[in-house]
């Protein structure tokens, strides 16, 4: 089984942007968004992948991710299938250190979400923080995207 081990930060200005050295829209959808079990369909430029992932491990840094490639008419079919809430952004892929770090920018009704997520090799691995990065978000719900898609941004930023 594949483990995902990932920080989550809010990121705190757009500095991200020009540090980037690539970036790319993305539209997914969820077959389940049910807690600890979610099947994503994601579209991304001419490529499709079907995305699980199982539940987070106590401290939200972990947990297992099963992903693979599917061809743009089959993500385009199964997105036909998925709940209601698309979830729309673009992330931009920045190097801080040894590290890269995915910043997605959301728009729709998670207009003015910036979240930044570093993927790394063992819970405790020491990572350069780029100097965009704010309060680290890790292991809170509200700020999964299949959360997002169920209660949006646009709902809740008032009251954070």
């Amino acid at each position: 089984m594949a483990q995902e081990i990932e920080r989550k930060f809010l990121v705190i200005d757009d500095s991200y942007k020009s540090l980037a050295f690539a970036s790319k829209r993305i539209c997914q959808g969820y077959i389940c968004s049910a807690r600890g079990r979610t099947v994503r369909v994601r579209i991304c430029e001419d490529k499709g992948f079907l995305t699980i992932k199982g539940p987070s491990d106590r401290s939200g840094l972990s947990r297992y991710e099963w992903e693979k490639e599917i061809s743009l008419q089959e993500a385009e079919e199964l997105m036909k299938l998925c709940e209601s809430g698309i979830i729309d952004k673009t992330r931009y892929l920045v190097r801080a250190g040894k590290h890269v770090f995915e910043v997605d920018e959301f728009y729709g009704d998670n207009l003015g979400l910036v979240i930044a997520e570093v993927e790394l090799a063992t819970e405790d691995e020491v990572y350069e923080r780029p100097p965009f990065l704010g309060e680290e978000v890790t292991g809170q719900v509200q700020y999964y995207n299949s959360f997002l898609k169920e209660r949006p941004f646009i709902t809740w930023r008032g009251s954070k």
